[in-house]
């Protein structure tokens, strides 16, 4: 059974990932998109244990969903509640603008969103953990912007990056690119 299980493990290893920097009992209350708005939006919280981990995930998802309805992002439709498409990209802003008024207040300098197509150019200065994911903050020498982050960015920490907005996500390069003519 030992050798059945090692060999196993080694084929199919876990994986983890985390789903938010804050502690779940942060999540309920929070201006931001979570973890458990998708959940909530997907409705497949059927399946969780009813015991542990999955029971206090559970009870906040339920102080999640009345606190949805009380600040009006959700609607009761009888016994069911519903969650408009915009929902978690409103919830989203909502907090990026709040997180980027307190850069902005900490920085002394102006906040510039970043929409789709759009080319992102700085420093890129820090990380920033939101209830939404993980942002990072790319100071320009009179603004910064809040870009999603992406591992990739690690080693780029006080060096100059640059990108292309490309819905959630950014194509990025780094280092010096060549001039020259482009079609």
């Amino acid at each position: 059974v030992e050798a059945y299980e090692r060999k196993r493990s080694r084929a199919h290893p876990v994986q983890w990932e985390i789903a938010s920097a804050k502690p779940i009992e942060q999540l309920v209350t929070v201006e931001g998109s979570t973890w458990l708005d998708r959940e909530l939006v997907r409705g497949s919280q059927g399946s969780w244990s009813r015991a542990g981990f999955g029971e206090e995930a559970r009870a906040a998802l339920d102080r999640r969903r009345l606190w949805l309805l009380q600040e009006g992002f959700a609607f009761a439709e009888g016994e069911r509640t519903a969650y408009p498409p915009r929902m978690l990209d409103d919830l989203q802003q909502r907090e990026l603008a709040s997180a980027a008024a307190r850069l902005s207040a900490e920085l002394r300098l102006s906040y510039s969103e970043t929409k789709r197509g759009e080319r992102v150019e700085g420093v890129f200065k820090r990380k920033v953990d939101l209830a939404s994911g993980q942002f990072a903050v790319i100071e320009k020498s009179r603004e910064f912007t809040l870009v999603p982050w992406r591992p990739v960015l690690e080693t780029q920490l006080g060096k100059k990056v640059s990108g292309i907005m490309r819905g959630d996500e950014i194509s990025w390069s780094f280092g010096r690119q060549r001039g020259g003519p482009s079609v």
